[in-house]
């Protein structure tokens, strides 16, 4: 059995990790074909070296987020490799090119059912369409299950947990042991704040973007890793905030794992925050990981009161188990196999 793996941005190969070993190690040959939608080195091709990951058989360069120039491309290595399955991440551009590239070979989605019920959101309609082509649907829990029951999605359901839970249990201890990154820094563990903006509707807005910028500017010291369209942004607007460089997947787990708090408008890094036990003030209306929330672990923001959220962040003291056991990747492997085409 072989599948073509579609991956291009930053957590698309950390998911990609643990579930690569997980096929090699049951025997299912992979194909990884990188789109290039995140073409920097620090949001691509460090994961490679970082988490042990094969170089990918294709990359396609391509260097754009635009589904349309992705999808010809990814079908003709479909064509060309003949893989029983298509195996797509989350709910980037590249995931929907992908499970639209398939050209009749079935698709495997993992990260299934998520809703933020925010049509505004390109994430959100990313993942409808994506769930209505798959024929299988990994879900991180059974609210993600229960919403594609709901919705009637013809594919088959498997709630596995999630394969970033894999990813934080694998190598957030190699982060802590390995990174010097506190120290290049001149931080200490719990006596700093993380943040990390790049969604298109904080980052376009300018009106938005600069209230972001002027509480973040309040908060004491703050490390900023800015996303290349982030740091285009600000620069557009002429704001000055102190930001650094995208960070490797290691530095990256290290700094988040150790924060007083983080500031996000990332899906992924609520989910990191509550694993890492870390109090997470998620600056968006709405949120796929509404458990968190739920838990007392994460707050939703406007810009404005994003000061007011960090200073009363705090952690539960007795948080429940979310979104899996950190063995998806397993389960996701032996679904596989029991669901041949």
């Amino acid at each position: 059995m072989r599948v073509l793996s579609v991956v291009g941005n930053r957590p698309q190969f950390v998911k990609s990790a643990p579930l690569s070993v997980a096929l090699r190690e049951a025997g299912i040959g992979e194909v990884v074909v990188h789109t290039g939608q995140h073409w920097d080195r620090e949001l691509s091709g460090v994961f490679f070296d970082e988490l042990g990951l094969a170089e990918p058989r294709h990359r396609l360069d391509l260097h754009t987020r635009e589904v349309d120039a992705m999808r010809a491309p990814i079908a003709d290595l479909v064509e060309r490799e003949r893989p029983d399955w298509v195996l797509v991440y989350g709910d980037t551009n590249s995931t929907l090119a992908g499970a639209q590239a398939a050209s009749g070979v079935p698709v495997a989605h993992v990260e299934a059912g998520l809703r933020s019920f925010d049509l505004s959101m390109p994430e959100e309609r990313n993942r409808i369409e994506v769930d209505r082509v798959a024929a299988l649907l990994f879900c991180p829990d059974e609210r993600s299950a229960s919403q594609l029951t709901t919705e009637g999605v013809p594919g088959r359901t498997e709630v596995v947990g999630d394969v970033m839970a894999d990813a934080a249990r694998l190598f957030v201890p190699i982060a802590k042991e390995r990174s010097r990154i506190l120290g290049r820094l001149g931080l200490e563990p719990g006596a700093y704040v993380l943040a990390t903006i790049h969604r298109e509707g904080n980052v376009t807005d300018e009106d938005r973007l600069r209230a972001i910028a002027a509480s973040l500017a309040g908060l004491g010291r703050v490390v900023f890793p800015a996303h290349p369209r982030t740091r285009a942004a600000f620069d557009r607007l002429r704001v000055d905030i102190p930001m650094i460089d995208p960070l490797g997947y290691l530095d990256f787990a290290a700094l988040a794992s150790q924060a007083r708090a983080i500031v996000t408008d990332s899906g992924g890094l609520q989910k990191e925050a509550y694993w890492y036990g870390v109090p997470c003030v998620t600056v968006r209306p709405n949120t796929e990981w509404v458990d968190t929330v739920a838990a007392g672990a994460n707050v939703l923001v406007e810009p404005d009161t994003i000061p007011a959220a960090v200073a009363a962040a705090s952690f539960p003291p007795d948080p429940p188990a979310l979104y899996g056991d950190g063995h998806a990747a397993e389960r996701i492997a032996s679904a596989l196999y029991a669901t041949r085409p």
